[in-house]
């Protein structure tokens, strides 16, 4: 018997004929021989109403604690519509809240912002699992955690999307769908150019990229709990099934939580172009990138100054690459000059948690200056830190940055 975990988001549940839908298509589901284990958010705007009250209310006196047990209201209250209604329509279902003792997901002490102990929670789902055996669906709140003293916590904005990808690793589920008021993750936002298009799949590593860069379709955090086995995709809750097609999620493919640190192979090279003011010239890195695209030459990285642009590219292409910008810069007016520097080693590090980890920087830099390792460059986003050093430095550099994401 198969086990799909279904989250509920907000709009999904904003009223009543929407929560019967719901409902119906879990009943739906069901009845197909699955298991299913609901997550639900608080309906549609209720945690910004209820924290707009308090701070009308409050002001400035509210503690965490207590803005952490008036946000969780939402929830509190929509798995009990949700249960209920699954009930109505003539299944058994239970709320669980995490003030029931089959309450799986345990937490730090931090109210607004809390951390996930998922050694405890992975045992603690084993309750959640004897529910499902026993006929019954499990409708859990979404976003809430509990604290190491029984209080409640929560686990930031997109906290719902991060209680379905986990409790699907933790329980083995064969599959989380999302249901969102969107058909799926589209080619870019609809609201902004028509002729954006559904996309059939894609990859956790870039639905994390495009969440963290603000699409609001999924919480980045989430996916750091997707397991490579556990099917996934985001459906909208029109359809009013949840086996409509929507965007499949697919991966990770590789790395332990999403979290990567590799050393690359081989030697790479750098290539440094320089020339008056080149950030000002339109054009001017189409030129550099399409001479060595018509060779076929894989450029790692390009780094950009006022007066120069560094290319990245592998040892064996080097000496080819070099003498094709060569050409470029004796054509080009703009451009003066070029040269190929030493062998230097590629070291990706790769987190979701980099987003909200302030001097990240800093952590990965810090063990290489305490043992002498110069840092050729650097380049980041806001899930990716790549590190060139020289290449007699580079397994040593990769032993000491990995330890950052442990």
């Amino acid at each position: 018997m198969d086990l799909v975990v279904a989250k509920f988001g907000g709009t999904s549940v904003g009223n009543g004929e929407r929560i019967r839908k719901a409902a119906q298509s879990v009943v739906n589901e069901y009845m197909k021989g699955n298991q299913v284990l609901v997550v639900v958010s608080a309906v549609n705007k209720t945690t910004d109403e209820l924290i707009d009250l308090s701070d009308k209310a409050v002001g400035n006196g509210l503690t965490d604690k207590q803005k952490a047990e008036i946000m969780a209201m939402g929830e509190l209250t929509s798995i009990r519509l949700f249960a209920a209604t699954i009930e109505s329509l003539g299944v058994k279902s239970e709320f669980i809240d995490p003030y029931n003792e089959l309450w799986p997901i345990v937490t730090d002490s931090n109210p607004l912002e809390a951390k996930i102990d998922f050694s405890t929670t992975t045992k603690k789902a084993k309750g959640i699992k004897d529910l499902l055996n026993q006929g019954i669906i499990p409708v859990v709140c979404g976003f809430l955690g509990k604290g190491p003293s029984g209080e409640i916590t929560t686990l930031g904005r997109g906290g719902s999307d991060v209680t379905a990808f986990l409790l699907g690793h933790c329980l083995n589920a064969k599959e989380v769908v999302i249901v969102t008021d969107v058909d799926g993750v589209m080619s870019t936002d609809p609201n902004k150019i028509e002729e954006a298009e559904l996309l059939d799949k894609i990859s956790v590593e870039e639905m994390r990229d495009l969440a963290t860069h603000g699409a609001q379709v999924l919480h980045p955090h989430a996916l750091k709990y997707k397991d490579p086995l556990i099917n996934a995709k985001i459906i909208n809750f029109k359809n009013g099934d949840l086996s409509s097609k929507g965007t499949k999620i697919v991966g990770p493919f590789e790395g332990d939580m999403m979290k990567i640190a590799s050393l690359h192979d081989s030697p790479i090279s750098v290539i440094a172009i320089v020339g008056e003011d080149m950030l000002n010239k339109p054009g001017i890195l189409a030129d550099l990138t399409a001479c060595l695209a018509e060779d076929n030459i894989n450029i790692f990285g390009i780094s950009a100054g006022q007066n120069s642009i560094t290319i990245f590219v592998n040892k064996n292409e080097a000496d080819k690459a070099y003498h094709l910008l060569h050409n470029l810069v004796i054509e080009c007016d703009i451009l003066s000059s070029l040269s190929l520097g030493k062998d230097i080693a590629m070291i990706t590090l790769v987190s979701p948690e980099f987003i909200d980890t302030p001097g990240i920087i800093s952590n990965i830099t810090e063990p290489l200056r305490k043992n002498n390792i110069n840092i050729v460059e650097i380049s980041s986003s806001q899930t990716a830190v790549v590190v060139f050093v020289e290449w007699k430095d580079g397994e040593k550099a990769h032993e000491l940055v990995k330890e950052v994401l442990k």
